[in-house]
């Protein structure tokens, strides 16, 4: 039997309020109030330098021309 990638998403299920709530409370104990902002800012940051690299142009190449 060949096992599609996505079978365990299947059996887990959607993800509803209740299950992100638990999943925020044990992010919040674990790096504590204070530092999500930090972890948040450092996510935004490498999203944004993967978006611009898979894009080919940066804000360097504007400023050179």
């Amino acid at each position: 039997m060949t096992s599609h990638p996505f079978s365990m998403l299947a059996l887990i299920g959607p993800l509803g309020l209740p299950e992100l709530l638990i999943v925020l409370a044990i992010v919040v104990l674990i790096f504590g109030a204070n530092r999500l902002p930090q972890l948040g800012k450092g996510l935004g940051q490498s999203i944004r330098n993967f978006k611009e690299s898979l894009g080919g142009s940066s804000k360097e190449e504007e400023k050179d021309a």
